[in-house]
């Protein structure tokens, strides 16, 4: 409920057998701005937190039915937001010392001294409205930051954002690298809509998502007759993109034969269709990604060298978001915004127990693990906002690796602990791997090849 300002108001649960001491707190929370919800015994304030969570409950220790001290973690694990204030007529040592380590706010003694509670209400309050403050501020600060779909206060990626405006007008061909998750494709779309040829085709192929057997025709194209099943003539993807952009995801998962052609392509700027003898001048922007070391697929004879040096003409790097992490309150931010009005949910922001979560967690899947998150956090929220546990009910992500490399490992290790702590986290299911990095199953299954990790998922140590 909000109230004549337009701000939400906090829920005060008042749980006491003795009707008065209901009575009493109503009337001194009320003109605070709190919604008051009365109840007479335990069972009743769990069956009312189910239907309306609350933000703080003010629980007496002695009740017939469960008393206070057994009540305030029950009331915890259904609204892990909630704090709990204790209220005794016979007020102990040993039960204020329990009260604390079961994470009471406060605990106050019958009768109650007024002014205490009046001041203890107005820091709730006062708390509440500095949070509502703020994720106001996030969320306006998240919309003037947007730039092509992406989010970035950091100086990283501000500087992403200066590069893009910069190359655009003038750049034909860009490799974008960056982790799973970083955005590659929101890059190469700004490139395109900050380039003079925004108002022609922007073209996606999926590199590591195509039949092999079918590259070659889906990127140039083929004549009837040209093999079994070609029925009839069909354009490529660089003739569709003709004048516009093709953008070539994960080039990474390019076969060699078809890297050869490639390079042909962006040489000449000409294609010859599978089963035909002349050929098609193409005039086409070619933007690449991928999230692997190109230059150590080089070295080991999967990739081409003079293709690399061709598509590396200029470079996007995207960092990590475990490297920007003073971007996340705004990403979630904007993700709670989108995610609400989506799935039409109430949910505003998150709470700063969830918000210290996010901020520490390792994001392996980067951006797109963070917005995975939240979006499944609003689907099973219960509040206005985002608590600890909705945040947590994912798989748990493996720890960061060390900015300076200490692990003592290269960049290959690296990326094969975090597939181990991955694969562990989903009991080695290899389809919720995937679904994790944001990858198919096939790439997943080549980087596994990789790092010797098709066959099993190593015992944790």
């Amino acid at each position: 409920m909000k109230d004549s300002a337009g701000a939400v108001r906090p829920v005060l649960l008042v749980v006491d057998d003795e009707p008065v001491v209901g009575a009493v707190v109503k009337r001194l929370a009320e003109p605070s701005g709190f919604e008051v919800l009365v109840c007479g015994s335990a069972a009743e304030a769990l069956t009312t937190l189910a239907r309306q969570p609350a933000d703080i409950a003010f629980v007496d220790l002695r009740m017939p039915d469960i008393d206070g001290l057994d009540l305030l973690p029950r009331i915890r694990d259904a609204v892990p937001a909630c704090e709990v204030v204790l209220m005794s007529g016979f007020a102990t040592i040993d039960s204020a010392v329990e009260a604390v380590k079961l994470g009471a706010r406060d605990y106050l003694t019958k009768p109650l001294d007024f002014a205490r509670v009046t001041a203890l209400l107005k820091d709730v309050r006062d708390g509440a409205t500095r949070r509502q403050r703020l994720l106001k501020i996030e969320s306006r600060v998240a919309h003037e930051l947007e730039f092509h779909g992406m989010l970035g206060r950091s100086a990283a990626m501000q500087d992403v954002f200066s590069l893009i405006r910069r190359l655009a007008p003038h750049v034909r061909t860009v490799l974008i690298t960056g982790e799973t998750g970083t955005g590659k494709e929101l890059v190469a779309h700004a490139l395109h809509r900050q380039g003079p040829r925004r108002t022609r085709r922007f073209v996606t192929v999926n590199c590591a998502a195509m039949v092999e057997t079918l590259f070659e025709s889906e990127l140039f194209g083929h004549v009837r007759g040209a093999f079994t099943g070609a029925t009839d003539h069909k354009q490529g993807l660089f003739e569709a993109a003709h004048q516009g952009t093709l953008f070539l995801d994960e080039i990474g998962e390019l076969p060699l034969h078809l890297q050869a052609k490639l390079l042909r392509v962006l040489e000449d700027g000409v294609v010859q269709r599978v089963g035909a003898v002349d050929t098609h001048r193409v005039d086409v922007s070619v933007f690449a990604a991928t999230n692997r070391d190109l230059a150590q697929d080089v070295a080991a004879g999967r990739f081409r060298s003079y293709l690399l040096f061709r598509l590396n003409a200029v470079d996007v790097a995207l960092p990590p978001l475990r490297d920007r992490r003073e971007d996340i309150p705004y990403l979630t931010s904007a993700f709670v915004a989108d995610c609400a009005r989506r799935l039409k949910k109430p949910v505003v922001g998150v709470t700063a127990g969830a918000e210290r979560i996010l901020a520490g967690r390792a994001w392996i899947g980067n951006v797109r693990e963070l917005r995975n998150t939240i979006e499944r956090g609003c689907m099973l929220a219960e509040t206005q906002y985002l608590t600890e546990r909705d945040v947590s009910r994912d798989p748990v992500s493996p720890r960061a690796p060390t900015a300076d490399g200490a692990d003592g490992e290269p960049d290959g290790g690296i990326e094969r602990e975090r597939l181990v702590e991955l694969l562990r986290s989903v009991s080695g299911n290899k389809q919720a791997a995937a679904r994790t990095l944001g990858i198919s199953r096939r790439a997943l299954y080549r980087r596994l090849e990789r790092y010797g990790l098709h066959t099993a998922v190593p015992a944790a140590s």
